[in-house]
C-alpha cells in the first residue's frame, strides 16, 4: 500500500498499562507527532492503549497527522466522524471490560482471604498440607534455625545485631530454593532484609493476615503511579485470623518485637527511644530536654564521666551542672532527681507509673547491653 518501512514496537510486552511508564507507546506517540507514521496496525485497535486517557490521545494524534488505525476487523480513519465514534466506543467498552474483570478477580481474592485459604507464598519454615493449610516444616534443621532467630533476637534486641551475630558465627539460614534447583530449601548466608522480613511476618505468630500493605495512587509527571504502603497497623489489616496455625512465637511476643524494632529506628528522631548503643549510660534515649522536648545526646568526655546535652539548645554556664554527671551512677542520679521532683506534687499515680517504667526500661536495657557490673546499680532496693 505504499509503505516501505515497517517498525515493530514490542517494548511494552509484559508491562502493565495501568499507570506504568510504557516506552513503546511513548515512542509511537512521538513518531506520530513527527509525521513519520502513516498507519498503525494491531491485532485489536482498542488494546493499543489500556486506559481512556491514552486511547483518546492516540485518536487525536492520528486525526491530526492523518494516520490510519488498522486491526483484524477493518481500517479506520480517526479523521472521519463515524470511524472516530466507533473507535471511541470500542475503547470505552474494552476499558469497562478490563475493569469488570479486575473487580471480579479482586473480590474473589478477598473472599478466599477471609476464609484463610489464600497463600501467595508459604514462608520458610512452613509447608502446605494436603487440605490446603499450612503446617510447620517437618525438617528439624529448618525449624531449629527459625527458633534460633527468635531466641537470639530476644537476647540481642536488634535485627542488625542479630544479622552481624549470624555472620560472625558463620550460620547459614534456610531460604526458598530456586526454580532450577530440585531442592525445596536452600541454605545460604543470611541477608539483613530476609531476617527483617522474617521477624515482621505475623504468620510465625500463628496469625493469618491479609492486607498488610495498601496501594495508593499518585500523580507523577502527568501519569498515575501505584505506590504500595507497608507496615500497616494490625487493626488496619483487611483480614486477621488468630490461632490459624501453629506458630513459632505467641502474639504478645510478636507485638513486643515489632515495638522494639520500631524504637530501634533512629531515623525517627525524638519520636522513638532509639537503638541500644555501646557506653555506660543506662538511660540513653529516654531522657528529654525540659525546654524543647528533644532527645538528649549522650557524650563521654572522660573515661568516668557522662554528659547529657540537648542538640537544639546551647545551655548556659549555670545549666552545666544539670547536664554533667560523673561516675557510673549518673543515670541513677537522674532517676532519683526526677522522682524527688514529682513526690512533693502529690502525683502518686504518676510517680508509681514512672517508677515502674524506669525499672522495666532499665531491666530491658541491662539485658540488651549485657551489662554485668552496672547491674548492681539498680539491683539494690534504693535503686
Amino acid at each position: 500500500m505504499g509503505w516501505g518501512q515497517v517498525d515493530v514496537i514490542d517494548d511494552d510486552l509484559g508491562r502493565s498499562g495501568s499507570g506504568t511508564v510504557r516506552p513503546g507507546f511513548e515512542r509511537l506517540l512521538g513518531l506520530l507527532c513527527d509525521g513519520h507514521v502513516g498507519a498503525v496496525l494491531s491485532i485489536e485497535a482498542s488494546r493499543l492503549a489500556r486506559n481512556g486517557r491514552d486511547w483518546h490521545t492516540l485518536l487525536e494524534f492520528c486525526s491530526v497527522v492523518g494516520a490510519l488505525l488498522i486491526d483484524a476487523e477493518g481500517i479506520y480513519d480517526p479523521a472521519q466522524m463515524n470511524d472516530r465514534l466507533l473507535l471511541g466506543m470500542k475503547g470505552t467498552i474494552s476499558e469497562m471490560e478490563l475493569a469488570s474483570f479486575r473487580q471480579r478477580a479482586q473480590e474473589a481474592i478477598k473472599q478466599k482471604a477471609k476464609r484463610g485459604e489464600l497463600f501467595m507464598r508459604v514462608p520458610i519454615g512452613y509447608v502446605r498440607s494436603c487440605d490446603d493449610r499450612i503446617e510447620k516444616d517437618p525438617d528439624v534443621r529448618v525449624r531449629s534455625a527459625i527458633e534460633r532467630v527468635f531466641r537470639k533476637f530476644a537476647e540481642l534486641g536488634s535485627a542488625r545485631r542479630l544479622y552481624f551475630w549470624l555472620c560472625e558465627q558463620c550460620i547459614d539460614m534456610p531460604a526458598v530454593g530456586s526454580a532450577s534447583s530440585s531442592e525445596r530449601v536452600a541454605w545460604q548466608t543470611p541477608r539483613y532484609h530476609s531476617l527483617l522480613s522474617l521477624l515482621q511476618n505475623p504468620m510465625y505468630a500463628g496469625v493469618y493476615a491479609y492486607g498488610r500493605s495498601k496501594s495508593k495512587l499518585r500523580i507523577e509527571q502527568g501519569r498515575k503511579r501505584v505506590v504500595r504502603t507497608h507496615h500497616r497497623k494490625p487493626e488496619d489489616w483487611s483480614v486477621m485470623i488468630a490461632d490459624n496455625h501453629e506458630g513459632y512465637i505467641d502474639w504478645d511476643l510478636y507485638c513486643h518485637n515489632q515495638e522494639l524494632m520500631a524504637h530501634n529506628t533512629n531515623g525517627r528522631g525524638s519520636a522513638v527511644r532509639g537503638s541500644v548503643r555501646s557506653g555506660g549510660a543506662l538511660l540513653s534515649g529516654l531522657l528529654r530536654c525540659g525546654h524543647c522536648g528533644a532527645k538528649l545526646i549522650v557524650q563521654y568526655p572522660g573515661p568516668t564521666s557522662i554528659r547529657y546535652q540537648c542538640p537544639t539548645r546551647i545551655l548556659s554556664r549555670e545549666h552545666s551542672s544539670c547536664v554533667m554527671f560523673g561516675g557510673l551512677g549518673a543515670d541513677q542520679m537522674v532517676a532519683e532527681q526526677v522522682l524527688r521532683c514529682l513526690e512533693p506534687l502529690g502525683l502518686h499515680a504518676a510517680l508509681k507509673a514512672l517508677t515502674i517504667q524506669c525499672r522495666r526500661t532499665c531491666a530491658e536495657t541491662l539485658m540488651l547491653q549485657g551489662v554485668g557490673a552496672r547491674a548492681r546499680i539498680f539491683s539494690s532496693r534504693k535503686g
